[in-house]
């Protein structure tokens, strides 16, 4: 499984900030697909969260449990 993690911080407090963490589930995925994809994932995300700001963004294996898309 492919992992989406991307930088998030606080529009009102730039210096608050987290990692969100978005799981592939299919086992096919890879992670240029994961790159390509994760752009419309976190514009969704965005979208539903519009105090935060996305800053940096990554696709690696995944290590722990993070939400599903």
């Amino acid at each position: 499984m492919i992992e989406l993690v991307f930088s998030v911080c606080m529009l009102s407090e730039p210096m608050t900030c987290k990692d969100v963490h978005m799981t592939f589930l299919e086992a096919q995925a890879t992670p240029a697909q994961c790159m390509m994809n994760g752009q419309f994932h976190m514009a969704e995300w965005v979208g539903t969260h519009p105090q935060w700001k996305v800053g940096r963004f990554k696709c690696e294996r995944v290590r722990t449990a993070g939400a599903d898309i």
